[in-house]
């Protein structure tokens, strides 16, 4: 294993000369903000923090530290939920927020050339101006970057129609972990050209390269939207209508699932009264079509709310207007953050075919109540990608991180025989890859860390993370 160098005073100065002085953070108050993501309660701080802004500066950072065996941690937003960002090796943090530009909206070609450090939403909102369309778009959209999107492969509520990042990269400007500096594809939507490194590159979580600049296709916007609120009298029916609904024949533009404390515990924390929660009311689905023509998106929302009438429900809510809408996306949107401001959790990014939802919803809760957690699931019911949070409540430190992970593995057990895998949008990063062996054979599991050693000889590029070598 390879011995890493600690850094120097001597190596600060090499990158303040390559960087610019005030773009290079060496004390431990600066430093603080970069220690921490938003996986649990991870803490690992970096020796130096570096913020380059062009690709030539983040080569010759690359080249020193490869020279110098220094560990190098990239990072976005600082909203990963994997610990994926996390400097666990000390050494040099790079981060990318000063590549915050977007460099061509090509409207021709519908494609976008942007660099990493863009937030999420000013990418899409820029874009819609032309009237296009980037429909990925996970939860902390407003805060988080492409380039993260780019590492984790990320989903978000529109993937169930359109599709994941992977979906829309055409192209990426990437530095390799020696500083070279390589384009992994070309500008065009077909590619038989060789392997596809593009797609390699996407959801390999920052350990095989960094990237600087990113090319995307785009789709023309929709013009049209409607948006329903469903409440179930029971979480379970509410997964088994996810699947009745593209039974019928429907592809919604999203359909997502919360469970009753999502719900209720999002509503208090946004001071929200949009949503009346009946008593007897155990799960919701938040169910959106989109497209051009308005008659035609009124028989479709027409066509599912007789599917899920099918099941044991409440009052469906048709949103009446934008405002009404933006306040039912709010709830869903910031769930994850009220469950945070509600206890300490850790959340399993599980996902199966959407037909097996049921199964691992009541599996779930089973696990919970041989283990003694309690859990609060919601998620992109959609494309079966459901978000598992189990509230640490009042279980003992033994018990939060001893016998839990007999649970989590228990879960993650249950996903692999539904036919699912264990994480859809977060990543493996630092704190899912003890399970990787559940989901992959030895076999697999070497070829992937011989691509990493074919792109990272010396092992210095976010070391640690999917797997340890």
């Amino acid at each position: 294993m390879t011995t890493f160098n600690k850094v120097t005073a001597a190596h600060i100065a090499a990158l303040r000369e390559i960087a610019g002085t005030q773009y290079v953070l060496a004390d431990e108050e600066s430093m603080a903000r970069y220690a921490q993501d938003e996986t649990e309660d991870l803490h690992y701080l970096p020796e130096v923090v570096v913020k380059p802004d062009t690709t030539e500066q983040v080569s010759r950072i690359m080249r020193l530290c490869s020279q110098e065996l220094l560990p190098v941690t990239p990072r976005g937003g600082g909203t990963g939920l994997s610990g994926g960002a996390l400097a666990q090796f000390g050494g040099v943090l790079i981060s990318m927020e000063r590549f915050n530009r977007i460099t061509h909206i090509d409207e021709r070609n519908l494609q976008v050339i942007t660099e990493p450090g863009v937030i999420t939403e000013e990418l899409q909102n820029a874009v819609k101006e032309k009237g296009l369309f980037y429909p990925p778009d996970p939860s902390s959209r407003g805060t988080c970057f492409i380039g993260g999107n780019i590492a984790e492969n990320s989903g978000g509520p529109k993937a169930v129609k359109y599709g994941v990042v992977k979906d829309y990269v055409l192209n990426l400007e990437m530095v390799l972990p020696d500083g070279e500096i390589i384009w992994t594809g070309a500008n065009v939507l077909k590619n038989a050209t060789g392997y596809n490194l593009t797609q390699l590159v996407v959801g390999s979580e920052g350990t095989l390269g960094i990237v600087t600049k990113i090319v995307l296709r785009l789709i023309p916007l929709p013009k049209n939207d409607l948006l329903m609120l469903v409440p179930f009298r029971s979480a379970e029916s509410a997964c088994e209508a996810v699947s009745a609904i593209f039974r019928a024949g429907y592809t919604p533009s999203a359909m997502e699932f919360m469970e009753r404390d999502a719900i209720d515990w999002v509503s208090q924390y946004v001071q929200s009264s949009a949503v009346k929660i009946e008593d007897d009311i155990q799960a919701h689905l938040l169910i959106e079509v989109d497209g051009n023509y308005p008659e035609v998106l009124m028989q479709e929302m027409e066509g599912i709310a007789g599917v899920v009438e099918g099941f044991d429900i409440g009052e469906i809510l048709f949103a009446e207007d934008s405002q009404q809408k933006d306040e039912l996306w709010k709830l869903r949107r910031r769930v994850a953050e009220a469950v945070k401001a509600n206890s300490v959790y850790k959340e399993e990014d599980t996902v199966v075919p959407r037909a097996e939802l049921p199964l691992l919803l009541k599996g779930v809760k089973e696990i919970g109540q041989k283990y003694g957690f309690h859990s609060v699931c919601y998620g992109h019911a959609g494309d079966g990608n459901l978000h598992v949070n189990i509230i640490r409540g009042t279980l003992t430190e033994e018990q939060w991180n001893g016998t839990l992970t007999e649970g989590i593995r228990e879960i993650f057990q249950l996903v692999k025989k539904l036919g699912g895998t264990i994480s859809g949008e977060h990543g493996i990063g630092l704190v899912q890859k003890n399970y990787m062996d559940i989901i992959f054979d030895q076999t697999s599991m070497q070829l992937m860390k011989q691509i990493k050693q074919i792109f990272d000889p010396k092992n210095i590029l976010n070391r640690g993370k999917i797997f340890d070598c």
